[in-house]
């Protein structure tokens, strides 16, 4: 699974990047960064309404099984949906990213959790007793199918953004 998402020129974001500081446009660098973190919010957005959406099923316990309510009373897919982070950098490595921030993650959420939530297969511990395991079933590929369908749109408001830069600098 993609973790995260980076809309990078670097060789034109770097250049653009130089010419900003020679050109001490303050204003402009901040008006660059607002723009291309706009342009990613759409993906945010999306990702955060396709892991809130997502049906995961199971096969439901065998008759005479007990059962009963979960141990947490959060939700996992709102815990995910909320640690769907966007950074824009203009220095360094100039980029725009589309992330899952692990550490707003609940602690109970192990690390490969979202990954395996991706490629639709979730297995787990009944309650915690690693002796007793279930699996359950969701959309595969929600995150990276959502990336695809974002990026070239993202790809050509970044170009935009960077053209309008170029311009307002010479």
């Amino acid at each position: 699974m993609t973790r995260e998402v980076r809309i990078l020129n670097t060789g034109a974001l770097l250049e653009l990047q130089r010419r900003l500081r020679a050109a001490g446009g303050e204003n402009i660098r901040s008006s660059m960064q607002r723009r291309i973190r706009r342009a990613a919010e759409p993906l945010r957005d999306d990702l955060q309404d396709a892991i809130r959406g997502l049906a995961i099923t199971s096969s439901g316990r065998a008759s005479g099984k007990r059962g009963g309510p979960s141990p947490t009373t959060r939700p996992l897919r709102a815990s995910i949906a909320g640690a769907i982070r966007i950074s824009v950098r203009n220095t360094g490595n100039p980029g725009a990213r589309v992330w899952l921030d692990r550490s707003l993650l609940p602690p109970d959420i192990p690390p490969g959790l979202v990954n395996r939530l991706n490629e639709g297969r979730l297995r787990h511990p009944v309650f915690g007793n690693r002796r007793r395991w279930a699996q359950q079933n969701a959309t595969p590929l929600w995150w990276d199918k959502t990336v695809r369908q974002h990026t070239p749109r993202i790809e050509r408001d970044v170009a935009r953004v960077l053209d309008d830069v170029r311009r307002k600098l010479t």
